[in-house]
């Protein structure tokens, strides 16, 4: 290979391949965690390296030229490569000390990790924690999340997951809302009920319903995409809600709704990527995790 033909700058290309898939230099930058200024000067440098307009503006955003869409494939698999190079010499790194970033639902971001990070913190207090709390899922093979925890098994080849258990989840509700709706005893009771909505979409309702309800979207009058907000609703007695029962039965404010009934059961699964189980720090936080989520 004559590696004198290849002049451009790693560093430009990666400005050009995180512009390209964020849509803008705003958002780019602070994807790096660069000026936006410092970003466009590496993005007008490549274009200047290669002798090829990359983008053009569009609104507020920038959109690909067609020299620039050519490019991006290549670019993004420089961008993969390199995303499997510092995975696998982060795998290889036996040293306790230093960050280790998890992936979270909300309702696990805020009641459950808490006391499993200050058990962490006492015990290897050189680790560092970053925690993302999110509803979506974040590829753990782009990096942006070392350990995630999910409802759900995952089928990438390069991901390894444990599944911690199998949680369950029920209706609750304030016992003023209870009474209000004459304290129900059936499925049937539930028809003329308000429920909180954490999906603008039908699949709730559609879930529900397939559980033995009979709702319409009537039965949906507060909808919030927000886990924390949709219960803090439920608290405040404007509905019924959805919780896992080791947070729903420690909230005095709530009880439960037709506690004889079946609970909703859903997975609990620890995920990480194939290259980071030979990282010591990786593994104490995910048998860590493993032992307390069980």
């Amino acid at each position: 290979m004559d590696w004198r033909s290849v002049t451009f700058d790693w560093n430009r290309a990666r400005a050009f391949l995180v512009t390209a898939e964020e849509g803008s230099l705003s958002a780019a930058a602070r994807a790096l965690g660069l000026s936006q200024p410092t970003l466009s000067r590496q993005v007008s440098a490549l274009e200047q390296e290669l002798g090829v307009v990359l983008f053009e503006r569009a609104g507020q955003g920038l959109v690909l030229t067609p020299g620039g869409l050519q490019l991006l494939e290549h670019v993004q698999a420089m961008g993969e490569a390199a995303s499997r190079v510092s995975l696998t010499a982060n795998g290889q790194s036996q040293s306790i000390e230093g960050t280790i970033c998890l992936s979270a639902s909300e309702v696990h971001a805020v009641f459950l990790l808490p006391p499993i990070i200050a058990k962490l913190r006492r015990m290897e207090p050189k680790i560092n924690v970053e925690i993302i709390t999110t509803n979506q899922v974040s590829d753990l093979r782009r990096r942006e999340a070392d350990i995630a925890i999910r409802n759900f098994r995952p089928t990438q080849p390069d991901l390894i997951a444990r599944k911690i258990k199998d949680a369950a989840a029920r209706f609750y509700a304030t016992s003023d809302y209870l009474e209000r709706i004459g304290r129900p005893v059936s499925l049937a009771d539930l028809q003329s009920a308000d429920f909180i909505s954490f999906d603008s979409g039908s699949g709730l309702m559609n879930a529900l319903n397939e559980r033995g309800l009979n709702l319409t979207k009537d039965n949906f009058p507060i909808v919030t995409e927000n886990y924390i907000t949709h219960w803090e609703l439920v608290k405040r007695g404007l509905g019924i809600g959805i919780m896992p029962e080791e947070i729903g039965d420690a909230e005095p404010l709530v009880q439960r709704v037709l506690p004889e009934h079946e609970p909703i059961v859903f997975p609990i699964w620890l995920t990480t990527h194939r290259e980071l189980t030979t990282s010591r720090r990786v593994r104490v936080v995910f048998d860590l995790l493993a032992a307390e989520l069980s």
